[in-house]
């Protein structure tokens, strides 16, 4: 008995123990550095013994038709499984060079990006129901090239952006009214407004704000008071101070319940559903935002300060509008803006203060925010 009571008595003294307390102390501040450099992630395994799945009558999970097993339409090459295909077999059949639906479907997406529009029009849709590739052996050639580069993206990007394809004028044809109304045979390339994050960079480009830092935490740029009180749980917004205000739009915090409205009302997808491609739609309030966004009007003013510092005095209208559309303004365009600069030199004081309203024009061009 008197064993077992020292026993007791000796570990019940181990916590007090200076050594061990300053070793615990040690391991608590190595796990709480370890806690912040580290992201964690939850995996899923699999089960031991597969659930039984079956066809929902009706669509209804509750009502059991016939058993299935794991496969993959006939039409396509079959699962190279031993026993029971699990979700490793489907990645490697997934990009297998033998499965002629992948490449097709991601190089369709890149040409939509670049040229407004897929090969296949119905971009959600490669079955029956969708529209048949306006160019097929383009392609498939496309999709088998994607495979040789080894699924590079970027060599892909880098063929696509240096072909003549690409490279040729938007400018409308007569020849092609009557032939070739919607650019089918891609003989112009195609106009069309940029996505809302590019909007937003390309702005804050030509104002010399965008900060190239990569990676990192996400930013808060200035916003409308009152957004983060619309979803059912009202959060702070607090906008970031120094170069994160001016990051590129790709970094900006997004809840779906309150999404960032300088990129929604450009038609920015919402993040609640899959979204294949973006509508470009034109309201007078993308306008409306352009000229008096706190954000946009920051952009002003900055590229107001830039022209000023930057530009001698009789090259300044032909810099700023350089600036925004990458090209030197016509006679009567330039005219059009020294009359609005005199205007407002004569109105307002000091001289930035007229270049802010200059700036404020420049952005808001249609030019400036379209890909010609």
């Amino acid at each position: 008995m008197a064993k077992s009571v020292n026993k007791v008595i000796l570990l019940g003294n181990v916590g007090k123990d200076p050594e061990i307390k300053a070793q615990k102390a040690k391991i608590a501040r190595l796990e709480k550095r370890a806690a912040q450099k580290s992201a964690t992630t939850m995996v899923l395994s699999e089960r031991a013994v597969p659930r039984q799945s079956y066809v929902f009558i009706k669509g209804d999970f509750t009502r059991h038709g016939e058993p299935v097993t794991p496969g993959v339409p006939a039409v396509l090459p079959p699962l190279n499984a031993k026993g029971t295909p699990n979700r490793l077999d489907l990645a490697k059949w997934i990009v297998d060079p033998g499965n002629p639906l992948t490449a097709r479907v991601i190089m369709n997406r890149v040409w939509q990006e670049y040229f407004g529009k897929g090969l296949v029009e119905t971009e959600n849709d490669f079955g029956s129901q969708g529209s048949p590739p306006s160019h097929p052996e383009l392609l498939d050639w496309l999709a088998t090239e994607l495979v040789r580069q080894k699924w590079s993206l970027k060599a892909m990007n880098r063929l696509m952006v240096t072909s003549a394809t690409y490279r040729q004028s938007s400018k409308a044809r007569p020849d092609l009214d009557l032939i070739d109304p919607s650019n089918h045979l891609l003989a112009r390339q195609a106009r069309f407004r940029l996505d809302a994050e590019i909007v937003r960079d390309t702005e804050l480009s030509a104002s010399g704000l965008l900060s190239g830092a990569i990676g990192g935490p996400s930013v808060f740029p200035p916003q409308p008071n009152g957004v983060m009180n619309l979803g059912q749980t009202k959060r702070e917004w607090v906008p970031s101070k120094g170069a994160n205000r001016y990051r590129r739009a790709m970094y900006t915090y997004f809840w779906r319940a309150t999404p960032y409205p300088d990129l929604v009302v450009f038609d920015a997808p919402d993040s609640t559903t899959a979204c294949t491609r973006r509508m470009r739609s034109n309201t007078p309030l993308q306008a409306l935002t352009l000229l008096n966004g706190e954000g946009f009007y920051e952009m002003a003013q900055a590229l107001a300060a830039r022209v000023l510092k930057e530009a001698p005095p009789d090259h300044q209208l032909d810099y700023a509008f350089a600036l925004c559309t990458a090209r030197k303004p016509n006679p009567t365009e330039r005219e059009r803006l020294k009359q609005l600069l005199d205007q407002q030199l004569a109105e307002v004081q000091p001289p930035p203060a007229a270049w802010t309203t200059v700036a404020r024009v420049l952005l808001n061009l249609d030019e400036t925010i379209t890909r010609e």
